[in-house]
């Protein structure tokens, strides 16, 4: 293998593929990427056996080729290079990276070592931004590797609609929109929703792997094997006191009497009245704090807590203007919606206060 790529192309590549890869890993071939160079395009490769990503940049090609090598190293030395021009060539089983008057000799891997998983069908296929979609979701993707079920997005397609939705348990998150494409619920890692490309990209789907691909950028990850929960039980239908609440002023006030207490899981209590939203916090340590919003309420007075963190996550998420809580009592689930996002549903657990 030989060729001559620009500099700038060249840490492109890389540092786009190398976001898939693992600094530390017990197998030597995962630290690595895989080049390939033919018909003039640099193609290259990474993966951390769950996912795997590819790129591909425009090179001279002398000679075709492929071989594998650091990934780490190789990025690093495309960020520094003084020249224009980066030239790889393999020699006696090692990579020679020459740039201006720097050379570097780099230790390499068969590429018969590499893993391959990108081989197989998709039944459907279709074009969307996926980042906008899934990004309401996000922030309820469980953590808890027990659970391992929830550490993901689920997707699915079906009558008219396309739903996106994440749970940890504690808060969840629905995104609805229409679309044509029917395919069977699937869930999509934590760590493939994060490495998203931003923009409309074609998604393929099957039962065990998806595939997104932007331009020469591709991204093949497996899906995670489980069952999501049924959501829809989760989602209250019927919440009947409604509180119409500024966005902005209900999160501004939440995060000020939250001052006072050093503990992220720490409640803020809300007493909701007619015409107003009363929040307190208390904290054995540091003492108390009230604040008060307007808000728009005609019914009964009711007191309910919410972890702070959660409060914040949730109206995060809602764009500015009006928002509405929608609640039963205070033990039952509430539910968040904004006029200005259709197709959002928020929720929230209570926490005893």
């Amino acid at each position: 293998m030989q060729l001559t790529i620009s500099r700038t192309d060249l840490s492109r590549v890389l540092s786009s593929v190398g976001r898939v890869v693992e600094t530390r890993n017990t197998i030597p071939i995962l630290g690595h990427v895989r080049l390939s160079a033919d018909g003039g395009l640099l193609r290259v490769t990474g993966t951390d056996l769950d996912i795997v990503a590819t790129d591909t940049a425009t090179a001279t090609v002398d000679e075709p080729g492929a071989i594998c090598v650091s990934a780490k190293l190789l990025s690093d030395i495309a960020k520094k290079a003084g020249a224009a021009d980066v030239t790889l060539s393999e020699d006696n089983g090692q990579l020679i990276v020459k740039s201006g008057r720097s050379k570097f000799t780099l230790q390499t891997l068969p590429t018969s070592d590499f893993p391959d998983m990108t081989s197989g069908k998709y039944p459907t296929r279709f074009s969307i931004d996926l980042v906008a979609f899934v990004a309401p979701t996000t922030f309820a993707i469980s953590s808890e590797e027990t659970r391992y079920y929830l550490n993901g997005v689920f997707l699915k397609g079906e009558g008219g609609k396309l739903t996106a939705v994440a749970t940890d348990g504690h808060r969840l998150a629905r995104h609805v929109i229409e679309a044509t494409e029917v395919f069977e619920g699937i869930i999509i890692p934590r760590k493939t929703i994060g490495l998203l490309p931003k923009g409309t990209v074609t998604l393929a789907v099957s039962e065990s792997k998806v595939e997104i691909t932007t331009g020469d950028f591709v991204i093949t990850s497996k899906l995670i094997d489980g069952t999501f929960p049924d959501y829809e039980r989760v989602i209250p239908r019927n919440n009947e006191n409604l509180v119409v609440v500024d966005r902005d002023a209900f999160m501004k006030a939440a995060d000020r009497v939250s001052t006072v207490s050093s503990e992220r899981g720490r409640a803020v209590k809300l007493s909701i009245a007619p015409g107003s939203v009363g929040f307190t916090v208390s904290s054995p340590d540091s003492g108390s704090a009230t604040d008060e919003i307007e808000a728009e309420y005609s019914g009964e007075p009711i007191d309910i807590g919410f972890n702070a963190a959660y409060l914040r996550d949730l109206f995060g998420v809602l764009p500015a203007g009006s928002a509405t809580i929608a609640i039963a009592d205070s033990g039952s689930p509430a539910l968040f919606t904004s006029p200005a996002f259709d197709g959002l549903t928020l929720v929230g657990m209570p926490m005893r206060v």
